[in-house]
């Protein structure tokens, strides 16, 4: 029963989704021209991080944090959790924000700002979605040896050096 209901909501989300990027957002930002807003999480479980491998361009088959856009109307903390759960089928909870991520270069669509988000796993099934062709939770010293889309290495040194270490403990 609950799952139909989960898959209830999913299918209400996703059309409410499509009427907004069809209709113009009401938060027309004054007037000013603004970088879009993303956000990004680093998911841990028993001391691993998930990364999935993008189906979609930029950086199609590239490993990358789990993440995207920020919807009118919706918090960074709803997007994303919304996001991981859309691109892996899990919950996460949030930990913590690790920080932000401004550079008007980071992503090839356009100036693109990220909230990065410490999270933990905290139910369902890892699963592949139409945004991911591969997902898992990987060790830190093999994801510093990938080649990771946008800046998301970055974000994880950063991780490591504020984080990782507390966190084991």
């Amino acid at each position: 029963m609950q799952l139909v209901a989960q898959g209830a909501q999913q299918t209400c989300n996703k059309i409410l989704i499509n009427i907004m990027r069809k209709v113009r957002c009401p938060c027309n930002c004054f007037g000013y021209k603004a970088p879009a807003l993303a956000v990004d999480a680093i998911v841990l479980k028993d001391q691993k991080i998930l990364l999935i491998r993008r189906a979609k361009e930029p950086f199609k088959d590239c490993y990358a944090l789990p993440g995207g856009f920020v919807e009118c109307g919706e918090s960074c903390e709803d997007a994303i959790k919304r996001e991981v759960f859309e691109e892996t089928g899990i919950e996460i909870e949030i930990i913590d924000l690790l920080g932000v991520y401004s550079h008007p270069n980071r992503d090839p669509r356009g100036h693109v700002v990220s909230i990065c988000y410490i999270a933990k796993y905290k139910s369902g099934t890892l699963k592949i979605s139409e945004e991911t062709s591969d997902l898992g939770f990987f060790d830190l010293k093999d994801i510093l040896k990938m080649n990771l889309a946008f800046d998301h290495k970055e974000i994880i040194k950063d991780f490591v050096k504020k984080c990782y270490n507390k966190l084991k403990h």
